[in-house]
């Protein structure tokens, strides 16, 4: 293989030329032969015995030359794209422009490649750091859910219901008189005070005694899923058949030996401090992250090709449609159900898209410009590493994943380091970045709601993900 023409024809296009012997050629077309001449009858003989030239002779000399040329070309693309250098985005365009038996045959193969781009500043940003202390309520909350996940479900005789109480009812709705579809069921166990049913309704049973038939007027929120239902007075009829109560356990160091490994109270505090602590400066120093790297993409400059956008697309649709069969769902029910189109849905992932391709480019870009190179240590931990994270062997793993990319993805490590460590970072706490993040009010509210989206996460999310990681745990 050799290439004879490299030139630039466009922003991120390569055209080669590549020439490909007549040796190689040759020695291709006879695998060719070898490989189809078992199944080809020719009259006279017996079948996958007919000499190589009478059989060129009855079906023409190219008989075996076109696919001989498909089994070269690929390996001659490869060889090539490595001796000039360069680093594909796409599928290449190829196109075969000659071939002869004692020539060998050219081929022309155009290429998008990696762009080249310009960055801003990377060194010595500025950016915020938001603190997220635990608080002595903090760890009182979650002993509070452990309690809660721990408590005894006992019946309760000879007093009225009350806030906090599973009351264990009949009830039939009514609107203009007339009973509506889903409104009635035998049975239910509703806890009161947990706001499941519509406002007002649990408030009603407080204060009822097992055996009550009543009714609970209620409205139905204007917002009501139910179309013919909505803003509409209606009656319940109710009948209260049982009062249930949780029996949260003592919180003593027998709780703690119940539902943790410690032998004591004061550890697992100890503990879920620890865990708290750990998720709460890992969400700092993400959002940190985050900041830093948003600087750096709003300096990046060039031309970057669609494809790579669709591409990442592509990788970010597949992902999460592994992701829904996991869950027993494939993408075509999720669409139905969600109410979308797959083109809207595969939209919805193009911003995420573009700045994940950006940020990769500009990673790659400093870690060049610093020289920043993974040792062959680095290589092999990293290897080892990823073994154990998906339980195979480590040269299993080197069989899926190559070298130049666990070398390239420590590299873009190695850069966020580097733009980190370097930062001029402040912290701040929780409630000033909420205020600040209030500030740019005044810009659109769509650029406003993607930043807080990178950089905020609700507080109430932020305990179900740590009570998630206590169960898990």
């Amino acid at each position: 293989m050799s290439i004879t023409s490299n030139q630039k024809t466009a922003a991120n296009t390569v055209e080669l030329e590549i020439a490909v012997s007549p040796e190689e050629l040759k020695a291709a077309t006879d695998k060719v032969f070898q490989r189809r001449v078992k199944s080809i009858t020719v009259p006279g003989f017996r079948k996958g015995k007919a000499p190589r030239s009478i059989i060129e002779k009855m079906y023409g000399e190219g008989i075996f030359l076109e696919e001989a040329v498909n089994d070269l070309y690929p390996k001659a693309y490869r060889e090539a794209i490595e001796e000039a250098d360069i680093e594909p985005v796409d599928q290449a365009d190829i196109e075969i422009l000659d071939v002869d038996t004692e020539k060998g045959f050219t081929f022309k193969a155009v290429v998008t490649v990696k762009p080249e781009i310009e960055l801003g500043e990377y060194k010595g940003l500025a950016a915020e750091k938001t603190i997220y202390p635990v608080e002595d309520g903090d760890i009182e909350a979650e002993l509070g859910r452990q309690r809660e996940r721990g408590a005894r479900i006992i019946t309760v005789e000879g007093r009225p219901a009350q806030n906090g109480d599973i009351a264990v009812i009949d009830f039939e709705g009514f609107t203009d008189g007339v009973a509506f579809e889903g409104g009635k069921a035998e049975g239910h166990s509703l806890e009161l005070g947990s706001h499941s049913f519509i406002d007002g309704f649990e408030e009603q049973i407080v204060g009822h005694n097992i055996g009550d038939e009543f009714d609970v007027n209620v409205t139905f929120p204007e917002e009501y899923h139910a179309e013919d239902l909505k803003g509409k007075p209606a009656v319940f009829q109710v009948k209260l058949h049982e009062i249930k109560e949780k029996q949260l356990p003592e919180l003593d160091d027998e709780f703690a030996k119940d539902v943790s490994e410690f032998d004591t109270l004061d550890e697992l505090r100890a503990d879920i401090r620890s865990r708290y602590t750990e998720t709460r400066e890992k969400r700092s120093a993400d959002e940190l992250e985050t900041r830093l790297l948003d600087q750096i993409i709003e300096g990046v400059k060039g031309e970057i090709p669609q494809v790579m956008y669709d591409n990442k697309v592509e990788e970010m649709v597949r992902d999460f449609g592994y992701r829904l069969q996991a869950q027993g769902m494939n993408l075509d029910l999720y669409l139905q159900y969600s109410g979308m189109d797959e083109e809207s849905f595969r939209e919805g992932f193009q911003e995420q898209a573009q700045r994940q391709v950006k940020m990769r480019l500009a990673l790659e870009t400093i870690a060049a410009k610093e020289e920043l190179v993974p040792t062959a240590e680095e290589i092999q931990a990293e290897y080892e590493r990823l073994a154990g994270q998906y339980t195979m062997e480590v040269e299993q793993l080197k069989k899926m994943l190559s070298e130049k990319d666990i070398a390239s993805d420590l590299a873009c490590t190695k850069a966020i380091d580097l733009v980190r460590d370097s930062a001029k970072v402040t912290e701040v706490t929780e409630e000033k970045a909420a205020q600040q993040e209030e500030k740019p009010k005044k810009k659109p509210a769509a650029k406003k709601a993607a930043t807080k989206k990178k950089t905020e996460k609700p507080a109430e999310e932020e305990a179900s993900d740590e009570t998630a990681q206590d169960q898990e745990e």
